[in-house]
């Protein structure tokens, strides 16, 4: 029964193997987003990826403006000064 199994294991790993190899790759039918060159982009504290202005969730801290690529990324900032800050 093993045996049985794991000889159709090997075909079907075979047969996306042989498929993956023979299929032409897709090209995308629409052109990615083409960004202005001078468009202003700020560094998430947290995680380093650096977003736009208009994309950004921007939150505020000591009266400055921190701009970050998602909730998750202001939300771990937000802990982490609450376990910075003196209690």
């Amino acid at each position: 029964m093993i045996r049985f199994l794991l000889v159709g294991l090997l075909f079907y790993i075979g047969y996306r193997l042989i498929i993956s190899l023979t299929s032409a790759k897709k090209t995308p039918t629409k052109p990615a987003e083409s960004r202005d060159p001078g468009e202003e982009t700020f560094r998430d504290p947290v995680c380093g990826v650096y977003v736009s202005a208009e994309d950004a969730v921007i939150g505020r801290h000591d009266g400055q403006r921190h701009y970050f690529c998602s909730m998750n990324c202001l939300e771990k900032y937000r802990e982490q000064l609450d376990h910075s800050s003196p209690s």
